[in-house]
């Protein structure tokens, strides 16, 4: 029973023996062609080029140098056995500046035995040189040049691994730029990611492929060879990679879309090639692609200008290296790639078969936000009444980067101050940091201004508490800040939320149209303060109509083309004209409407509006507490909004 074994393996090793020898004969081969092809472009160099450049003296035949040396033209010579060379004079030099010129003759073969009387007669200077020693002008003209280019094709062969053509190219242009990130050397595990519990349940499952891939290729399992993680940006898809890492425990090899784009045509490619090679031999492995957009970009509809550019070859060997013939399912690879834009993504790529896992890493929830806080916040000294459940409560939308960030900020805020511990106020102030900018403290206005900024937020807060759907105000300041805001109302909600009705919605433009209200309601007239907050309206009221299909005159359908799911931008609108013009003519409407509403509940409310107002002119800055009780009538009851 172990006798065809025995004979398997033995032409195993036959057959790699056999695949060694046509690499080394295809080495040599390409050696003496490059070597052969190189000295025949060196000799044409020279004769052709670099001769024509050293060689600069006027050639005169032998005879009319001994005509010049008989008239006295002949100023110095330096005789040698080939060429004699010297300086004469120019007989059609007009200036004295170019009376002279060098020249150059063929010596005679033989010598000539007149030639130094001549000289002495004439009284011309000359010199006698050394015959050049044959091996030296030999070594000098083609031996320094063939050690040089066989420098170079040994540093060349070197970095392609030993072959003509290999992964590498020459001078590594073709080698892998991922770096690989030993088990030992990751250093993050699970434990270090909060806010992303289903994420993390899908890569344990991958973990156990790595760790045990006989258990599941028993029973008939195939192991998944591709995982995409997308979302937004700074949720934590390269830190859940580099914990898959740390936590399988395998080699992990770390790279970039962009280092496989290149001007040179096939090198993405070879890098590519490369990549999983150096995978495979450590295998099993992880190799993690972030931004992989970079080259996973849709094929589809793109415009060429004759055949198929880089990035699309690189795409192809992509495609085709994780397709994995060579994967050895013992020692398996995964491939693990991260991106903020899957739509643009090649279908060919999101297939069954590649990436067969694709997990969404979103913005953290609530229960999230305590965990990633409570993360960063291990090595900072927190005062003992900090409460982290109230810091997750303020930051509603921010990202796993963005909690991080706030929490470092309030530690520095703690240090600028000489505290010894980080509060609540400084993560606070942290946030309206990094929300509103730094306070331009510089930044004076006059009196007239100020009164107008004063208004304007008391409009925003006054709205954001009487709309019954509007979140409650948390601060509101005319300090200036360095975002080009003048003053800023902030916002705190009770609860995430993922789903907005319509009159949500409305109450949230009635609240950003609330300061440019106020002034209309007490000024009687409008000032530029609100070209952000009418920025942002407009852009909500047009995804109510084009996304959203609340508009009853278009009804439910969507007229918006949005670019990208998970970053921000500008959408386009597909309609046609007598479309687009229904679609403005509900913008403006639902924006008016909101606009009037607005107005109505600070003119019901006018004495709370004067009293925000004067308090902020007196404080700066006040806090949602200071709105709610402005709004309070003498019996101590909240006055009712219609």
């Amino acid at each position: 029973m172990n006798m065809p074994k025995i004979s398997s393996n033995h032409d195993k090793k036959d057959n790699e023996e056999k695949d060694k020898q046509e690499v080394r004969e295809k080495q040599i081969r390409a050696g003496v062609s490059y070597i052969l092809v190189n000295l025949v472009m060196l000799w044409l160099f020279q004769q052709f080029i670099l001769k024509p450049l050293i060689i600069r003296e006027t050639q005169i035949p032998y005879s009319e140098f001994k005509a010049k040396i008989t008239n006295g033209e002949i100023v110095n010579v330096t005789l040698g056995t080939e060429r004699i060379v010297g300086i004469m004079k120019n007989p059609e030099a007009k200036e004295t500046k170019n009376a002279t010129i060098p020249f150059t003759t063929n010596a005679v073969p033989d010598g000539d035995p007149t030639l130094i009387s001549a000289l002495d007669k004439a009284g011309v200077e000359y010199n006698v040189t050394e015959p050049p020693s044959p091996l030296g002008n030999f070594l000098l003209a083609y031996g320094l040049p063939l050690v040089l280019i066989g420098g170079l094709w040994y540093m060349g062969s070197r970095q392609m691994g030993g072959g003509g053509m290999g992964a590498g190219g020459i001078f590594g242009v073709g080698k892998s730029k991922a770096t690989e990130v030993k088990p030992e050397a990751v250093g993050i595990t699970f434990k270090d990611v909060g806010g992303a519990d289903e994420a993390i349940a899908e890569l344990k499952e991958i973990i156990q492929f790595l760790k045990a891939p006989e258990k599941f290729a028993g029973l008939g399992g195939r192991i998944p060879k591709g995982v995409l993680l997308v979302g937004p940006p700074g949720t934590g898809k390269t830190l859940l990679a580099k914990a898959s890492a740390g936590e399988a425990g395998v080699a992990f090899f770390e790279t970039s879309g962009s280092e496989f784009v290149e001007m040179f045509v096939g090198v993405g490619a070879a890098r590519v090639r490369d990549l999983f090679e150096q995978a495979r031999k450590a295998a099993p492995a992880i190799i993690f692609i972030d931004e992989i957009d970079a080259i996973g970009q849709s094929r589809a509809g793109a415009i060429r200008m004759g055949g198929n550019d880089e990035r699309e070859q690189t795409l192809n060997q992509l495609l085709s290296e994780i397709d994995g013939f060579h994967t050895d399912k013992d020692k398996p690879v995964i491939i693990m790639a991260a991106t903020n834009r899957p739509e643009v993504l090649d279908q060919a790529l999101l297939r069954a078969g590649r990436f067969d896992r694709q997990i969404t890493v979103s913005a953290p929830d609530l229960t999230g936000r305590v965990q990633i806080l409570r993360i960063h916040s291990q090595k900072i000294r927190l005062s003992p009444d900090f409460d982290i459940e109230r810091a997750a409560r303020m930051t509603p939308g921010f990202s796993g980067a963005d909690l991080e960030n706030t929490m470092n900020e309030a530690a520095l805020l703690a240090a600028r101050r000489n505290a010894t511990a980080v509060t609540i106020q400084d993560f606070d102030a942290a946030i309206e940091r990094i929300v509103a900018g730094l306070e331009k403290k510089t930044r004076i206005m006059n009196e007239q201004e100020r009164t107008t900024v004063a208004y304007h937020e008391s409009g925003h807060a006054l709205v954001a508490e009487l709309a019954p759907r509007a979140d409650p105000v948390a601060k509101v300041s005319i300090v200036p800040h360095g975002r080009g805001a003048l003053g800023y109302t902030m916002q705190m909600p009770t609860e995430d939320r993922y789903l907005l009705t319509r009159e949500e919605l409305q109450d949230r433009l009635a609240v950003m149209l609330g300061g440019r209200a106020a002034e209309q309601v007490v000024c009687g007239s409008i000032s530029t303060g609100a070209s952000d907050d009418i920025q942002r309206a407009s852009e909500l009221a047009r995804r109510m109509v084009t996304e959203f299909g609340m508009s009853e005159k278009l009804g439910t359908v969507r007229y918006a083309t949005q670019q990208y799911q998970f970053l921000s931008g500008e959408s386009s609108t597909s309609a046609s004209p007598e479309t687009l013009k229904i679609i403005d003519e509900e913008v403006q409407r639902i924006i008016t409407e909101q606009y009037d509403r607005a107005q109505i509940l600070l003119r019901d409310h006018r004495d709370a509006l004067e009293t925000v107002t004067q308090q902020l002119l007196k404080t700066e800055t006040i806090d949602g507490a200071v709105v709610k009780q402005a709004l309070v009538d003498k019996a101590g009851e909240l006055i009712p909004v219609n």
